[in-house]
């Protein structure tokens, strides 16, 4: 008897995307599976039931949860979903499992094996399955779409009979994955591109988009990265300086956008309410980070809040979402190429390999216990929220003095190292993709020709 793989409508929580595309559907039904689809599963990401149909799914209804041997989703089950859900049933999905110990504990008590795909480690293997890269990365791009919206105004310089509309100035905060998809996106949109990081190997990957790259650039900062691409302690007088220089750059962009999250903890503060008063009216700043407390003092999550100067800071919840058709497709992709993994193909029957290395990081419940070393004794005692980082600790103002250095999440990438007659970049260790930059414009020549009379 085939075993079932349900795939859930995921509109009860406002969410838009889905954990199945056509593509990935054909693919689990070729590796022996029936796929059951919720009804209008796919309709916020433009795919119809007909779709799924098409490449093999049963359209079914929620109820058909509680007959599924693994559950794919894209948001963690809520209690009242893990009560229609088998005891044993795998659960493949963005859990948020920081601070949600008690969610956590329902998932053991159902009985679920539960994955958080964003735990994923970031090792060669599992580039595939980074759940956090393929959304992040559209987050980036979205974001300076919703910037620009709100900046109404256009990016590129552009000349004209009438006069010239000047090119508008984006600073990205945080080089990660959406910070170098923001600039990407904003070199194409024709902007004038500055991004900051605490990490200086970013500086070349900056460059290499066509944005300039912003610190304080002494002796302490060349040495500032340790050997496995983290930050070095900075001292005092370092950290001024830089807060200087950040926040006199602040005052002079037209729209501003954070990328800056730590799991597990708030998001640190990295644009004060006194930068925010620097800036020009009609201004904008876009929090990625608004979900978790936010990067601006002043962001309201799921709100476009605008300050007493005109100033717009924008705080859109679910910002991969509001591209829900792109990024269902690529989510779909993590999730089966992580289920790949653990399917016995010759008895096409899921076999967790509960000693493989993917499996040990991304395991949060099993057997009615939460078994991820991270979690297991926090869901046994009350959560406190640790406090939240204040504005002063990454980014700030000249007059509050120097700052703690906070380390970042993830190390730097290392140098691309091209392979001899290959022509091919490779890399070992954390990986992102890099925008390569665009073409430089030809050089226009004049030509010499004597004028004649009457020629401009």
């Amino acid at each position: 008897m085939k075993q079932i793989i349900f795939i859930p409508a995921e509109g009860g929580s406002g969410e838009p995307r889905v954990a199945a595309s056509p593509d990935t559907v054909k693919r689990l039904v070729g590796l022996g599976f029936e796929v059951v689809v919720e009804a209008g599963a796919g309709l916020s990401s433009r795919i119809i039931d007909a779709d799924f149909a098409a490449a093999g799914a049963v359209i079914g209804k929620a109820s058909d949860a509680g007959r599924a041997d693994v559950v794919l989703k894209v948001r963690r089950p809520t209690d009242a979903e893990l009560k229609g859900y088998k005891p044993g049933a795998a659960v493949l999905a963005i859990m948020d499992p920081y601070g949600n110990d008690a969610a956590l504990a329902d998932m053991a008590r159902a009985g679920v094996t539960g994955f958080a795909m964003e735990l994923m480690p970031r090792i060669t293997r599992a580039q595939v399955m980074d759940v956090l890269s393929s959304q992040a990365n559209l987050a980036g791009y979205q974001a300076v779409i919703d910037g620009a919206a709100e900046y109404d105004r256009a990016l590129p310089m552009m000349m004209t009979a009438a006069g010239t509309v000047p090119a508008a100035k984006v600073f990205i905060m945080g080089v990660g994955v959406a910070g170098l998809q923001a600039i990407a996106t904003a070199r194409r949109l024709g902007a004038i591109v500055t991004a900051t990081d605490v990490r200086p190997a970013v500086k070349e990957q900056v460059a290499s988009l066509g944005a300039k790259f912003l610190a304080v650039e002494d002796e302490e900062f060349k040495a500032a990265e340790t050997a496995g691409g983290y930050a070095k302690e900075m001292s005092r007088e370092y950290q001024a300086k830089q807060a200087a220089l950040t926040a006199d750059h602040i005052a002079k962009q037209d729209i501003v956008i954070t990328t800056a999250l730590i799991p597990g903890r708030p998001a640190p503060k990295l644009v004060s309410a006194a930068m925010v008063a620097s800036m020009k009216a009609g201004s904008v700043i876009v929090d990625l980070a608004v979900e978790r407390g936010g990067n601006v003092e002043g962001a309201v999550a799921g709100k476009v809040v605008t300050t007493d100067n005109g100033v717009k800071i924008v705080g859109h919840l679910n910002v991969p979402g509001r591209v829900a058709a792109s990024a269902s497709l690529l989510y779909a992709k993590n999730l089966f190429a992580f289920l790949e993994t653990m399917v016995d193909k010759a008895a096409k029957q899921i076999a967790i390999k509960r000693d493989d290395e993917l499996v040990k990081a991304t395991m949060l419940t099993d057997g009615g216990k939460v078994v991820h070393p991270n979690f297991a004794k926090a869901a046994e005692q009350p959560h406190v929220e640790p406090a939240a980082i204040p504005a002063t600790v990454l980014v700030a103002s000249a007059s509050e003095g120097p700052a703690r250095h906070v380390e970042p999440l993830e190390p730097a990438k290392p140098k691309v190292v091209r392979k001899k007659g290959a022509g091919a970049a490779s890399t070992d260790g954390p990986y992102k993709h890099v925008e390569p930059p665009e073409p430089a414009k030809p050089a226009v020549r004049r030509k010499t020709a004597k004028k004649t009379v009457g020629e401009a």
